[in-house]
């Protein structure tokens, strides 16, 4: 049976119309899975009537299980949030962040009601979110939120390299009286779980420090004696493969040729650049982005929710030149997700 995975938009003044159109043209998108968009009516069209080569249909429906799910057509959950008159493309707005949140929102309320197996958010703009009232860091937090779950962590991954999170949307002074033994721990066992569902009997996981060189024994910090450490030995004690804390210098370059499966990061940037910086290619030659590619994970909710690695890219918005490899890579693994749970 084809797993139902519903897929949001994005904010429609950003590439997520884009990106999902493009997706939404490929046959073997059908033969994986059975795709549902959640957006609106209105900004699809305006796509569509811009690039009359894309032959593809709306299909507006109320319940993914009126979906027809067949190549050529779009099922679609109109939200009705925007106005086409109305909608800044490439700028942020209060319109299309209350748009973006309300469709986030929707497909959380369809997973939960197991009407679709699997979630997949094109991206939204924060400010723009904010903006329309609605104040929250990002996606994850609007998911924990309206799960009702506690404990969670983003994971970042592409090819061989994947990296959780301690902590993500804080600043990084707050980032570090955020690592303490006890969370560092969750995400240990967060991770490895994580692994597990994706088919990796035997997780091996990397714990990064937080400081340079791990702290160097206590010359750079105290961190990973008094809290990194002892998150470790207290996994390895529950029979978890885990190691560290290991200077985070080098840890992600071991990960990506093969040492670890996953790698504990202590904050947002220590996991996000070295994730970027693979996945996200510039050709200068051409002046634009040959790769785009990378998934962003929710882990530990009661449902499952991957992501596109990017932002809207207000400065593509409209140029019909953004790649959707992410979306398809994080439809990727959702599909993968839903048919082990």
């Amino acid at each position: 049976m084809k797993k139902i995975i519903g897929i949001t938009m994005g904010d429609p003044a950003g590439i997520g119309p884009e990106i999902s159109l493009k997706e939404f043209q490929k046959p073997a998108l059908y033969e994986r899975c059975k795709p549902l968009l959640i957006g609106d009516k209105s900004v699809l069209a305006y796509y569509l009537a811009k690039h009359p080569e894309v032959k593809l249909t709306i299909h507006p429906i109320q319940k993914p299980s009126e979906g027809k799910y067949t190549f050529g057509t779009i099922d679609l959950i109109d939200m009705n949030v925007v106005d086409m008159a109305e909608l800044p493309i490439g700028e942020v707005s209060k319109m299309a962040g209350n748009a973006a949140f309300q469709y986030v929102k929707k497909v959380i309320e369809l997973a939960l009601a197991k009407e679709v197996d699997a979630t997949v958010t094109n991206p939204l703009n924060k400010e723009a979110m904010n903006a329309a009232g609605h104040h929250y860091a990002g996606h994850t937090e609007i998911y924990a939120k309206f799960t009702g779950t506690d404990k969670y962590t983003m994971m970042l991954a592409d090819r061989n390299l994947r990296v959780v999170h301690v902590s993500t949307h804080v600043s990084l002074r707050e980032a570090c009286d955020l690592v303490t033994k006890e969370r560092v721990l969750d995400v240990i066992r967060i991770a490895n779980a994580a692994c597990k569902k994706l088919g990796i009997k035997n997780p091996r996981i990397a714990v990064a420090g937080l400081n340079p060189h791990a702290g160097e024994n206590g010359l750079f910090g105290q961190e990973e004696i008094n809290e990194i450490n002892p998150a470790v030995a207290a996994a390895r004690a529950e029979g978890i493969d885990a190691v560290g804390a290991l200077p985070p210098d080098t840890v992600f370059s071991k990960a990506n040729g093969g040492m670890y499966d996953i790698v504990v990061a202590m904050y947002h940037d220590q996991g996000h650049i070295p994730l970027k910086v693979l996945g996200f290619v510039y050709d200068q030659k051409a002046g634009s982005w040959k790769a785009v590619q990378g998934v962003n994970i929710t882990l530990n909710l009661p449902i499952i929710r991957t992501s596109v690695d990017h932002g809207t890219a207000f400065d593509q918005a409209g140029k019909w030149s953004a790649s959707e490899l992410s979306l398809e890579n994080a439809i990727d693994y959702a599909i993968r997700l839903a048919e082990n749970s």
